[in-house]
């Protein structure tokens, strides 16, 4: 049977309800990678224009159904409120690190940091925000992380090449007082 592929699109990423890879739905649908994305981008663009209320995410190499943005306070009225606490500074800061230094290990996390993270790190894995991504081939072969979907998805991003570029830090004052901007590596 052929079916319409916004149609056959819509409802496997409905059925899904996470996100799905490109190349799974290529393979799913019997169609190539690029009309893919072309039915997703055809299928936003008529939500759009239709001015219904969901919308197709991408995420890295991924799609996912989602509702759209400008809905989100309604859809909170109706879930019950989760006491989640936000992150602390220390857990922002080791998201920070890992994600414009991925794949990093927990003790260049900490080198960077200068202080030890495994309260944060574990915090972090816990929220779903990062994941072990392999070991690194050195003594003790340490654990590699890598942020994850759930990170895009709570940051609203596409990809991460979406993340602002670094903010310079002070670090020195010279003898006059001034102080010199300097990146972190």
């Amino acid at each position: 049977m052929n079916f319409d592929p916004l149609c056959l699109l819509e409802s496997i990423l409905f059925a899904a309800g996470d996100s799905v890879p490109k190349d799974q739905l290529a393979e799913i649908m019997e169609i190539s990678e690029e009309a893919v994305a072309a039915a997703a981008d055809k299928l936003n663009e008529a939500y759009r224009q239709q001015g219904r209320g969901l919308r197709i995410l991408l995420l890295e190499d991924s799609y996912q159904l989602c509702t759209a943005e400008e809905f989100y306070p309604y859809i909170q009225k109706l879930k019950e409120p989760k006491r989640r606490q936000n992150l602390s500074p220390a857990a922002l800061e080791t998201l920070a690190v890992v994600a414009y230094h991925q794949p990093v290990t927990r003790s260049s996390i900490e080198f960077i940091r200068g202080v030890n993270s495994d309260g944060p790190v574990n915090k972090l894995i816990e929220r779903g925000l990062i994941e072990e991504h392999g070991r690194l081939d050195a003594p003790g072969r340490p654990i590699l992380y890598v942020t994850t979907q759930e990170f895009l998805r709570s940051f609203g991003l596409s990809s991460l090449s979406g993340l602002p570029d670094p903010e310079p830090t002070r670090i020195n004052e010279d003898e006059n007082g001034e102080t010199m901007d300097s990146f972190l590596d």
